[in-house]
């Protein structure tokens, strides 16, 4: 795992903690910013995962 996945991982759940909680509390604007953060971690996760694929790639003869 590279720091890319690990840190889009953290970011989504922060996401979905923050979008929990503004259901939880009726706020509207948190969960939307929790959804919002959930996309950027998944962004952050797939180049990730596309950065390792491509690594693993390389190392293969």
């Amino acid at each position: 795992m590279n720091k890319g996945q690990v840190k889009g991982r953290i970011e989504e759940a922060k996401g979905k903690l923050k979008e929990v909680v503004g259901e939880a509390t009726g706020n509207e604007t948190t969960k939307v910013k929790g959804k919002v953060e959930q996309v950027v971690g998944k962004t952050h996760a797939l180049y990730g995962d596309a950065k390792e694929q491509f690594r693993k790639s390389r190392k293969r003869p």
